[in-house]
């Protein structure tokens, strides 16, 4: 009578592991197309920098000042900054 089963437990496990590797598959496709638009947006910054140094000087400024800011050092951020975030920081 078992016969009158439509899916045995192989078979129940054919789709779960199916439906698992449809799943997986998704996911890496997903991570694919996130690889490809950051290396897109990669390559177009790339090609900004190279046709335009000067914006190449305004994003290394800009790192330095972020990475003063967030680090704590005080040296390398320029006297503007450092008066700014003074003021700002001593508001209260």
């Amino acid at each position: 009578r078992q016969m009158a089963h439509s899916s045995s437990p192989h078979e129940h496990n054919s789709i779960d592991e199916m439906l698992e590797l449809n799943k997986d598959l998704e996911r890496m496709i997903e991570a694919v197309e996130n690889m490809s638009v950051q290396l897109t947006w990669m390559a177009y910054d790339m090609v900004a920098l190279r046709t335009s140094p000067a914006l190449g000087v305004e994003l290394e400024e800009a790192y330095q000042r972020c990475r003063a800011a967030v680090c704590g050092d005080r040296e390398q951020e320029p006297e503007d900054d450092k008066i700014v975030h003074e003021t700002i920081c001593c508001e209260e």
